[in-house]
């Protein structure tokens, strides 16, 4: 996995590429959620656009972020999720756990 980020309007954007399996993944997403806080900066969409798949460790990985987020005062929405993810999230009812939305532009907007 691939993890590029950017900034928008104060809120961090993580657009993880290819798949979320745990392993070194696990620390990459891990990792800059936690230098995201330390930076103060405690908004964050995490974009699953390019993300090709994703197993039961990876949505321990969002789970796993989402918990640092709210113990820090932040918040973690996920956009663009896939129809294969999107499954795993119902299957394993983390789409109630979650805020989705279609589109970079309505989850950033969501924050105001």
């Amino acid at each position: 996995m691939k993890l590029t980020a950017r900034e928008d309007r104060g809120i961090m954007i993580l657009e993880p590429k290819g798949k979320i399996m745990g392993g070194p993944d696990a620390t990459v997403l891990h990792d800059k959620l936690h230098e995201l806080i330390n930076q103060g900066k405690k908004k964050v969409v995490i974009d699953l656009a390019k993300v090709d798949w994703m197993n039961s460790t990876g949505l321990g990985i969002l789970i796993s972020g989402l918990t640092t987020m709210r113990n820090n005062g932040g918040e973690l929405k996920l956009c663009n999720v896939t129809e294969k993810i999107q499954s795993l999230l119902t299957i394993t009812k983390l789409i109630t756990i979650f805020e989705t939305f279609d589109t970079i532009e309505q989850a950033v907007a969501s924050f105001n």
